[in-house]
């Protein structure tokens, strides 16, 4: 029931579900409740009429396994590579064992020119728990790779559901309405930043907004 309700998600992704994803979704759904959230610092919090508006946060540098791909929609790329993902986390990786869940998983997205479209380049990228942070396993899919990421300061502001090319340049444009004109963020490089898996419908995400060094 498990594989069929990730299958029937996929699809709505325009992507088709492999049966040897049934072994890592059900290992994922026993170790759903312990997730390790990637620690940050929060700098500051601008709210609007009770709620959050957006938050400013310092992230320091870590290792993350990273996968790059180019599919024709942004939600075939981030479902291909967070499978591949998956399959390390759970076992395909040189010490062979579960190495547990950390939230959020990160989507970088790059803007065309005139900024009315994603590239269809993203990278996804997985930070590695606290324990494995010094020594991270090797992955056996050659697509994975493990990357010291620097800090990073960034504006974050949440929104819910899924995360499509629409979905995602409306909540750019949102936030920008918002900050105002200003130049201490980057432009043209976003990062989408996700905290539940994709077959929760009402999931949160997060936009990131990429603070100039």
């Amino acid at each position: 029931r498990l594989f069929a309700h990730w299958e029937a998600v996929a699809s709505t992704h325009r992507v088709s579900l492999p049966r040897d994803m049934a072994g890592p979704i059900a290992q994922m759904a026993r170790h759903s409740q312990a997730r390790e959230p990637v620690p940050y610092v929060s700098l500051s919090q601008h709210g609007k009429c009770e709620e959050a508006a957006y938050e400013e946060r310092q992230y320091p540098a870590g290792k993350w396994a990273c996968v790059t791909k180019g599919e024709p929609m942004y939600e075939q790329s981030i479902s291909m590579s967070f499978m591949k993902l998956m399959r390390y986390i759970c076992k395909e990786n040189s010490v062979g064992c579960y190495l547990g869940m950390t939230v959020p998983v990160l989507n970088e997205i790059h803007l065309t020119k005139d900024e009315t479209e994603l590239e269809r380049e993203v990278v996804t990228a997985y930070y590695l728990p606290g324990e494995f942070q010094q020594n991270p396993p090797v992955p056996m899919d050659p697509e994975i790779h493990i990357t010291e990421r620097a800090p990073l300061r960034v504006i974050t502001r949440v929104f819910y559901g899924m995360t499509t090319e629409e979905t995602i340049l409306r909540e750019i444009s949102l936030f920008w309405d918002i900050l105002g004109s200003t130049d201490t963020v980057v432009r043209e490089t976003y990062i989408v930043a996700s905290y539940e898996n994709p077959s929760i419908p009402q999931r949160r995400n997060e936009i990131w907004f990429i603070c100039r060094a």
